[in-house]
């Protein structure tokens, strides 16, 4: 029973303050997209896609079918050596300084039980995004021709120009943000009141003393002492 009255009486003082932590909800939004607006470069994310098999009517073998789908991971290893990225760089006439970024905006990903690759690329400039994700793709082509000593994998689609930015995200950043302040308010309200083990109401009395209120003596500010 005392912890439901105890649960009851937080409420009651999260309510009373419901005011501030709303306002707290407002301003922690509101800071957080003007910094998300400011400070935060948006990324625009391109991407192209591969089939990684040969057309050749020797290798459609239920082995080699298999071998090929075990090699995906061979290929995205390979999408991201200082080679691959240098020849892309080199093809696009890129300053050599750009390899770093580009390094870390590289994402080539198997789709399960699939011999396909996907080539994504996040990049500030949506244009040169494209341009990135379209080059690995055609070297990487060559590149698995080379090591399967096959075909060059089909083009399954070209990464185009993304017209919007993929991050960051403003809107969950506004909510974080927002729900991020609030919470900090409501802490700082759970503490004051935990912290606060003065007895200043008769209500105090009757719940913490266990004792009856027999009479009580307002007090008067302006009376002179």
């Amino acid at each position: 029973m005392e912890e439901e009255i105890d649960l009851m009486e937080v409420m009651r003082v999260l309510l009373g303050r419901a005011w501030l932590i709303l306002l707290a909800f407002v301003l922690g939004a509101l800071l957080a997209g003007i910094g998300t607006k400011l400070f935060i470069t948006p990324r625009y994310t391109a991407s192209s896609t591969i089939y990684v098999f040969s057309k050749s009517s020797s290798n459609t073998s239920a082995a080699n079918i298999q071998l090929s789908n075990q090699l995906t991971t061979d290929f995205q290893i390979i999408a991201t050596t200082r080679e691959t990225i240098n020849q892309v760089i080199d093809e696009l006439g890129l300053e050599p300084s750009y390899y770093k970024q580009l390094v870390g905006s590289i994402s080539v990903t198997n789709p399960e039980d699939s011999h396909m690759l996907t080539i994504r690329v996040q990049d500030p400039d949506p244009q040169r995004a494209a341009q990135v994700a379209n080059a690995l793709a055609d070297v990487l082509r060559e590149q698995i021709a080379d090591v399967m000593n096959t075909d060059k994998p089909s083009t399954v689609s070209r990464a185009v120009v993304p017209e919007s930015p993929s991050s960051p995200s403003m809107k969950r950043n506004v909510v974080l943000g927002g729900l991020a302040l609030a919470a900090l308010v409501v802490a700082v309200v759970l503490i004051r009141y935990f912290a606060d083990d003065t007895i200043s109401t008769e209500e105090d009395i009757r719940r913490y003393l266990n004792l009856t209120v027999l009479a009580s003596v307002p007090f008067e500010k302006n009376i002179a002492k």
